[in-house]
């Protein structure tokens, strides 16, 4: 069983990292020291839940992190710097800071350090997620003591309705556009204006014209879905919020 250690300090911990310009450090003063910050920890890089949905919202999300007080997103993991920066790479998470806590000293500081040597990964940290004010633990969503690797209260939903209830979006929306289509450029400006993000499906890239037909029975650009259901194009999207 693990111990929510909120109200408490941050473990004492300096990071190695290793950068463009060579090797560097950041410990945890510089880094929660006057600031709101949001930590979210998971068993490894690259691994599926992380590099699925962990990572990726948290990335996602960051924008309406930022507008509600959180100066910075941490992602930490049992894994060396050189790992750290692959998969920050591979996963385009330019606004998350990936820490690599590879001696675990970190996480053993925070009691969340685990063994999972009968998968073959060694000691790594528990999944979990905590909100850090000024250096003291505000609160900590851990996930339940159960076998595998569980992934049902660390999610970035979960924090931002924790920081603010009201700054989540409930609705999921995809937009099928092509580049230089002028019509997609208001649609993208209209769905900004009105706060929300959504997933952008490149036609000729992610999708084929023919795959754009089958999915909208259209073949003009924007073609925007809501919570599952065909909006149509930027006229028919105005027409839908007025």
């Amino acid at each position: 069983m693990f111990t929510d250690i909120s109200g408490q300090t941050v473990p004492n911990v300096t990071f190695p990292i290793i950068t463009e310009s060579g090797w560097s450090k950041r410990d945890t003063q510089e880094i929660f020291s006057n600031k709101t910050v949001v930590v979210f920890s998971l068993p490894g890089a690259f691994t599926p839940t992380c590099s699925s949905t962990h990572l990726p919202r948290y990335n996602e999300l960051a924008s309406k992190f930022s507008e509600n007080g959180v100066d910075e997103i941490i992602c930490i993991s049992v894994n060396d710097t050189f790992v750290m920066n692959a998969w920050a790479k591979d996963q385009q998470a330019e606004n998350i800071s990936l820490i690599p806590d590879g001696n675990g000293e970190f996480t053993e500081g925070m009691g969340l350090l685990v063994d999972k040597k009968e998968i073959g990964f060694g000691k790594r940290s528990w999944r979990y997620a905590m909100l850090v004010k000024d250096g003291v633990i505000e609160k900590m969503f851990i996930e339940p003591d159960l076998p595998g690797d569980p992934f049902e209260v660390s999610d970035a939903d979960t924090m931002l309705n924790y920081i603010n209830p009201n700054a989540c979006q409930t609705t999921e929306i995809t937009l099928f556009g092509k580049p230089g289509c002028s019509h997609c450029t208001k649609a993208k400006a209209l769905l900004a204006e009105k706060g929300l993000s959504y997933d952008e499906i490149e036609v000729g890239k992610d999708i084929s014209i023919s795959g754009l037909r089958a999915v909208s029975n259209a073949e003009t650009t924007p073609q925007i879905f809501i919570d599952g259901k065909h909006i149509g194009g930027n006229d028919e999207l105005t027409q839908y919020f007025s």
